[in-house]
Formats: C-alpha cells, structure tokens, sequence
C-alpha cells in the first residue's frame, strides 16, 4: 500500500513539474498572455442523512486553448460516513472540454481515485483499499461561466466505483 502511495505522490508531482515548466517556458518565450487564459473553478458537495455525512471538494483549474476547446487539472477529494462505515477517497483528474456551439459543451474526463473502505459488520472490522478508474463523456448547457448537464462512466463498476449510477447530473462554474 505505501508503495502504491508513493507511486501516486510521484505521479502528482510529475504533473506539477511538467505544468510548471510548460508555464515557465511560455513566459521566457515572451509570452505572458497565459494566466488571461486559465479559470479556476471546481465544486463543493455536503450531504447528510439518517446516520450519514458526505463531504466532497474538488478544485480545478482549465486552460482556454482556444474559443472551443479548454483543458486542465483537478483535484478531487470526498469523505463519507454512514454510521460506523467511513470510505476516504482522493486523486487526480484529467478535464477537457469542447464547445461546438457557444451554448453546448462536450467534455471528458478521466478520474484516478484512491479509495479507502473501513467497514464494520458485527464487530468485525474490514478494511479495503484500492484504486479506482472513471472515464466520463459529457454535454451540458453552458451560460458564460456555468454549465449543467450529465455525465457518463464508460468504465463503470458496479462494485467498486465511488459512484452509485454510471449516470451523473454536474454544474460547473469557472471564474
């Protein structure tokens, strides 16, 4: 597991450098128009229930490539509890989109978590860890800044996924 941990951390920061020197490279290259083409966004989940809490952040940063096409980074973090069961998961996620039409959005994204399982039935204790690989096809409505719509994991696993449906209702806003 330590080891899975570390390949992960390596993976992160193999990414943040490669950003970093992409970033560098266009400002030495007298290029500084790239920050007027970055938005952040990202989104914010609470929910609470009969002996159940969820919490789930994810903040994101998209590149505007061009009027159409946008891409960029995010990182996703949920937490929930159901009574004595707790599942921790956490990673990267990889976001593009196209716009074909000012109001219609296309997008895909790829999505690395790391899950984290403690269960206990009966007193018993079991733990399970492992990752977990969604690839989600979007479109959705955009209006400036927000979009809604709904997503689909063509790499659905019923019984490992972090999702209930393979089927997702989304908003987004970038500023």
């Amino acid at each position: 597991m330590k080891s899975q941990f570390s390949k992960f951390l390596l993976q992160i920061l193999s990414i943040f450098i490669f950003c970093c020197s992409t970033i560098l490279n266009s400002q030495s290259n007298g290029n500084n128009d790239f920050w007027k083409d970055v938005q952040f966004g990202g989104g914010i989940s609470l929910g609470f229930g009969n002996q159940s809490f969820n919490l789930g952040v994810s903040p994101s940063g998209i590149f505007q490539v061009n009027s159409d096409f946008a891409t960029g980074l995010s990182l996703n973090f949920n937490y929930s509890k159901f009574g004595d069961d707790k599942l921790l998961a956490y990673g990267p996620s990889f976001i593009n989109f196209y716009n074909p039409l000012p109001y219609l959005q296309l997008s895909g994204e790829f999505e690395q978590w790391r899950i984290n399982i403690d269960q206990n039935f009966n007193s018993i204790s079991i733990e399970d860890n492992y990752w977990y690989s969604a690839l989600f096809f979007g479109i959705g409505y955009t209006q400036q800044n927000f979009t809604i719509g709904i997503r689909y994991d063509v790499l659905f696993d019923e019984t490992r996924s972090l999702y209930a449906d393979p089927w997702i209702p989304f908003v987004r806003f970038y500023f």
